[in-house]
């Protein structure tokens, strides 16, 4: 599936990276190869490969080709979901008596990976605030093997400054992880900043239409992308061939999507900074968020999630979820449509009591691309009492 780029320009690699077209018929997009085994070459001899669709599948590897192209990496890697993808990473990187730095903001999931899982196999870590370059170094032991970042985070939209990050983790001999899902290898590019591997889940904006669930791991170290293919292959939660096309088909208009989402998200916290029953934005978009100049400075645009608090504590920000039309009360977050949530009962329920918590008043948006009069008419109504 390997094929010459033929641009550089993001919205071109976007399209065409991977996506050779099909040998065969000529088909412009890459076939939806729903194969288990191949028929080999005599003993041994694969042909062009492919034995065995855990190890690989042609679907599989012009996703992978593609997203390697997107983050600027040397090797890309599909999974069925970003947590096995995270677990994947982990269980390449760590050995039991290791000591990792996640951050005092993250994906619950994340945190229940971490906490409920990997601290079970004698994997120590502790937290720091990320966007403090100096908690991060105070955080390090002499054990530490990996600093992991999130930025923008989930869900305080925090920014962490990724190249002053990676120095430090370089100086202390670890490898420095970014979960690139909130900004999308179009508003961010980590590796290019320093990080060691970017995490994905493609659920997410790299999808794009909430209609697929997958992960992915991107590095430019290509020893280290052999490392992780042996441990993809060998723990086997690869990203099926159907998955694949369907992320394939949404990297194609990422751009513009997420041009839109800004769009979108600006204006929407533009209003919410204006509204009487709102205390706080999270958005860092917004000249006055902590994060403001380091994202201006590392990203191309502030994507399409937002956080902002209620008066009235947990219950006010519960009816506002429950009161929301056009943005639908649900989970997850990246698609075309505007999702609402109440982040301490849903998404980041596994963190509650842990450092990690997150205020109790606090509701998140993912601002789709719908009319934006539309999203804040439906915004504005439900913040009315």
């Amino acid at each position: 599936m390997s094929d010459t780029h033929i641009s550089q320009h993001f919205e071109t690699l976007a399209i065409h990276a991977g996506n050779t077209a099909d040998p065969l018929t000529g088909a412009v997009v890459p076939p939806i190869y729903q194969v288990s085994t191949y028929k080999q070459d005599g003993v041994g001899g694969l042909r062009g490969g492919y034995e065995y669709s855990r190890s690989a599948n042609p679907t599989r590897t012009a996703l992978e080709e593609n997203l390697a192209a997107l983050e600027g990496g040397r090797r890309g890697l599909a999974f069925a979901s970003g947590l096995a993808a995270e677990d994947c990473l982990l269980r390449t990187l760590l050995a039991p008596g290791d000591h990792v730095v996640i951050p005092n903001d993250a994906y619950g999931g994340t945190f229940r990976l971490f906490a409920k899982v990997v601290a079970r196999w004698g994997v120590e870590w502790s937290v720091a605030d990320t966007s403090d370059p100096a908690a991060v170094r105070a955080a390090l032991t002499p054990k530490t093997k990996a600093v992991w970042v999130e930025t923008p985070s989930n869900p305080l939209l925090g920014i962490t400054d990724i190249a002053a990050v990676a120095q430090i983790a370089r100086d202390a001999g670890a490898r420095l992880v970014v979960d690139n899902t909130f900004a999308t290898p179009y508003l961010q590019q980590p590796l290019a900043l320093g990080a060691d591997v970017v995490v994905h889940s493609l659920t997410k904006y790299m999808g794009g239409h909430s209609d697929v669930v997958g992960g992915a791991l991107v590095t430019g170290d290509a020893e280290l992308g052999e490392e992780l293919a042996y441990h993809q292959n060998a723990m086997g939660a690869v990203a099926g061939p159907f998955d694949s096309w369907l992320v394939l088909r949404g990297a194609k208009t990422l751009s513009v999507r997420m041009d839109r989402h800004s769009e979108n998200a600006t204006k929407v916290a533009d209003m919410l900074g204006r509204h009487a029953r709102v205390t706080s934005v999270l958005y860092p978009g917004l000249p006055e968020h902590p994060g403001h100049e380091v994202a201006a400075k590392q990203m191309r645009s502030f994507g399409g999630m937002i956080s902002f608090r209620v008066e009235g504590g947990e219950e006010a920000a519960v009816e506002v979820c429950n009161r929301a039309k056009v943005f639908t009360l649900g989970e997850s977050l990246g698609g075309v449509e505007s999702l609402i949530e109440h982040p301490g009962r849903m998404t980041h329920a596994s963190v509650v009591g842990s450092a990690l918590e997150v205020p109790a008043d606090l509701v998140r948006l993912s601002v789709g691309i719908e009319n934006i009069d539309d999203l804040l008419e439906d915004l504005q109504q439900a913040l009315t009492r």
